[in-house]
């Protein structure tokens, strides 16, 4: 590689490092003079990488966005955590072949010292099954669809998609990561009312260009409401149960996006709880430990028989 190739390199590297550098601190970085730093920048937004620069006595460069992206300069420790962190991502549902793409490309650039280590991360390291709380298999999200959603609430914008059928238009707040599904948190501008939305059931219509004012979400944490929504319209089905115990007894039994608990009087409550399916539903609506009754779906009742006559025969009991 040439000395100037290998400077542009370096001056690459030490302008991705932090915002702004000035002249002489680049110049005395690279070991040039400062009209060799300008020679330099120009060299580079002639091969379309854009750097801004400003004059006066706090004048200096920084990189600018749009162009081609610049190639990465890691050091050893990042090249080896952003291939660990490729791998891991390999496992998020929506991500899995970009990240695997993105894994390709590294490998095949990491220097020979560092091939063995990354090889030897990617043999010893295992992955748990992640989805052991329901029987559905993983949603998948289109990157596409995060994107859109990322944007307008980067953008402070309204967004505009459907959703199950349904034209929704909502000031767009948080996505939220949860038990490997994403999750838009919104707010109905018309309404003023606050929801969430998976985000595999999000279909995006075209931008709205129109932004909005913020406001605070109820209680001022976005995950402590979102956890609260799941519970009661985040879910593919839903149960309505009577629970022969107190409010305050089956809420120290179950995690707050599992279900919403209600006072019904004379030591009872209600909760209504969700699943991807009523199976899953069944299956842990019984590690309750307590006495219930199906309000809503009829169809758990038949799930439910079936669930205790299998137990019965495991039982032994023949009766």
């Amino acid at each position: 590689m040439s000395d100037t190739a290998a400077r542009l390199l370096a001056l690459l590297s030490l302008l991705q490092s932090r915002p702004d550098w000035t002249g002489p601190e680049l110049a005395a970085r690279l070991g040039v003079t400062t009209r060799t730093v300008r020679n330099d920048i120009d060299r580079l937004r002639e091969l379309d990488y854009p750097v801004d620069a400003t004059r006066g006595a706090t004048g200096g460069y920084r990189l600018g966005a749009g162009g081609k992206l610049p190639p990465l300069l890691l050091d050893d420790e990042e090249a080896v955590a952003v291939a660990i962190g490729l791998r891991t991502a390999k496992g998020i549902a929506g991500i899995e072949e970009s990240s695997t793409r993105a894994l390709a490309k590294l490998e095949q650039v990491l220097p020979s010292r560092l091939r063995p280590m990354v090889e030897a991360l990617g043999t010893v390291i295992e992955h748990a099954p992640e989805n052991t709380g329901t029987d559905a298999p993983d949603p998948q999200v289109d990157p596409a669809v995060l994107r859109a959603v990322a944007s307008a609430i980067q953008d402070g914008e309204w967004f505009r998609f459907d959703f199950r059928g349904d034209a929704r238009l909502v000031e767009p707040y948080r996505l939220l990561a949860w038990q490997r599904r994403w999750y838009l948190v919104a707010r109905d501008p018309a309404s003023g009312v606050w929801d969430t939305f998976r985000a595999d059931w999000i279909e995006p219509r075209m931008p709205t260009r129109r932004r909005f004012s913020a406001v605070p979400v109820p209680g001022g944490d976005y995950t402590a409401f979102a956890m609260r929504s799941i519970a009661a319209s985040g879910w593919t089905v839903h149960a309505r149960l009577r629970v022969a115990a107190p409010a305050e007894a089956v809420l120290a039994r179950i995690n707050p996006a599992v279900g919403i608990v209600e006072d019904a009087g004379a030591g009872a409550s209600v909760l209504v709880t969700g699943a991807d399916s009523l199976d899953t539903i069944a299956a842990y609506i019984g590690m309750l430990g307590m006495d219930f009754t199906v309000e809503s779906p009829a169809e758990l009742r038949q799930v439910l028989r079936t669930y205790s006559e299998r137990y019965a025969r495991a039982a032994g009991d023949v009766s």
